[in-house]
């Protein structure tokens, strides 16, 4: 999933996204409220976390804009401040579920499922044939086995089923999975596919990764 987190305390930014990255999500940080209306306006992401308190604009004037343009974006408030009136005028603004810090990363991250079973989001649940990739609860089943893959095999799969249906360049995967520069001299994006390949084997008679050339790899691409 991709995750915006807006959060002025750089600790618990950081401690935010290690978490969440930890989890195999895609995590942009920002610390103001401008930055994260730039940030969503640029991309739009799977999940909001706001903090309230933000210089440039506070969280309810950033929860205001979101809410404008989008009703099925999950958002989460994040807030120091105690007041029962302030964690309700977030609810009434469109927010999800408010958070009261401190808190512990294991109740965020089940909240967080609680919030996209709630959306029943079906881009959150993404299939092609036999194969089923639940991108929050990071499962993965093939002909109905469960199938165990590390975080950045995740990552390279839920990329090429976000992008089904269409080439994928090594450079772009190494940007985007890897988050490194598209020009690096590495092999990384096709070791990791022939792991991929291994672990996905025996479902069909093609691989389910197709290898194109001179463009990169894809999934569901009609010949």
């Amino acid at each position: 999933m991709r995750f915006l987190v807006a959060e002025d305390n750089q600790a618990l930014g950081m401690f935010l996204r290690r978490g969440l990255v930890a989890d195999g999500h895609d995590v942009r940080l920002v610390d103001d409220g401008q930055a994260a209306v730039d940030s969503f306006f640029e991309e739009t992401p799977d999940m909001a976390i706001l903090d309230l308190n933000m210089p440039r604009k506070d969280g309810t004037e950033v929860l205001s804009i979101f809410r404008s343009v989008t009703e099925d974006l999950p958002i989460l408030i994040l807030t120091g401040r105690n007041e029962i009136d302030m964690r309700l005028k977030c609810l009434d603004l469109g927010a999800d579920d408010c958070m009261l810090k401190p808190f512990a990363l294991a109740e965020l991250r089940a909240r967080i499922r609680a919030l996209v079973r709630r959306r029943r989001d079906a881009s959150l649940l993404l299939r092609h044939g036999s194969l089923e990739v639940s991108r929050v609860e990071h499962t993965v089943s093939c002909e109905g086995r469960p199938v165990t893959l590390t975080g950045k095999e995740f990552a390279l799969l839920e990329y090429l089923l976000l992008n089904r249906g269409r080439a994928v360049s090594r450079a772009v995967l190494l940007e985007q999975v890897w988050k490194m520069q598209p020009e690096a001299s590495t092999n990384v994006v096709d070791v990791y596919v022939n792991y991929l390949r291994r672990k996905l084997s025996g479902t069909a008679n093609a691989p389910l990764i197709q290898t194109v050339r001179g463009k990169g790899y894809a999934i569901g691409l009609r010949a």
